[in-house]
């Protein structure tokens, strides 16, 4: 994704069939491409870190203990979270259910969040990760009592985040917007898909709560780009103020507690 610009004003043309009269010793500006700002994703790779390493204490504390403490401490327990452990909304992002979980969700995440992160940048792509997180376990306690661990809530988030990005920013992804929002809603049906089969395991309800939290989120406070001029020529800035991933993530952060407390004072 780029915008050529070229740096000196127009030159006029020489003579037919000859090359522009540039000054001696003059070489012509090539187009310098305009890319959006960009920030190194540690963020994202710290979250991935730590989930490796809850998983670690999983197993420790399964082959020690007998018992999965971390899961019983911290996973979305329906009946925990009606005696007011409302941690248990965030926490489950952190733990998994077996290696193959594990490594699905880590490797979603370094696909997706990476880049995500690079354009979103620390504070607000951590926001994104957990109000998907949140969205997903508050929207799974309200239609579901099962138990339930795993990043895809997050995941999810960060898919319908890219989507958004990219349709918001669609002038600069050019002609390239319909094959990456294709590919996105194929891999969301494929997994939406899985999750209904029978004898399946998998929490829908989560992906649908994350799915939406973050795209709620990307809608009203991920990167809307613009293209502004400056004493270094031009630059793709985000226009997008603090102020307004604020407020974003103040009415994501609400609705989804407006759900959790519905459910909360009505079992």
């Amino acid at each position: 994704m780029n915008l050529e610009n070229p740096q000196n004003p127009e030159t006029p043309p020489g003579p037919q069939g000859s090359p522009p009269p540039f000054a001696p010793g003059q070489i012509p500006a090539q187009p310098r491409r305009v890319e959006p700002p960009y920030t190194r994703p540690w963020v994202n790779y710290a979250l991935m870190a730590f989930t490796v390493l809850l998983y670690g204490l999983q197993l420790y504390s399964q082959q020690t203990a007998g018992a999965d403490l971390p899961f019983l401490l911290l996973g979305k327990i329906d009946e925990l979270i009606s005696q007011g452990q409302f941690w248990r909304l965030i926490t489950p992002l952190f733990l998994h259910g077996s290696i193959l979980h594990l490594v699905v969700n880590m490797y979603a995440m370094y696909i997706i969040g990476t880049g995500l992160e690079a354009l979103y940048g620390h504070w607000r792509y951590l926001l994104l990760y957990f109000l998907s997180g949140f969205g997903g376990y508050a929207l799974s306690y309200a239609l579901t009592d099962n138990p339930a661990l795993g990043a895809s809530a997050g995941v999810f988030g960060l898919l319908a985040a890219q989507g958004v990005l990219v349709w918001q920013n669609r002038s600069f992804f050019g002609g390239r917007t319909r094959d990456i929002l294709t590919n996105l809603v194929m891999i969301l049906v494929v997994n939406l898909a899985i999750g209904i089969m029978p004898g399946s395991r998998i929490d829908n309800y989560g992906h649908l709560g994350g799915l939406f939290a973050g795209g709620l989120f990307a809608l009203m406070g991920g990167p809307h780009w613009q293209v502004r001029g400056g004493a270094q020529g031009l630059q793709m800035t985000d226009t997008r103020t603090r102020q307004e991933v604020l407020i974003a993530a103040v009415l994501v952060l609400l609705g989804f507690s407006a759900v959790v407390a519905l459910v909360f004072l009505r079992r």
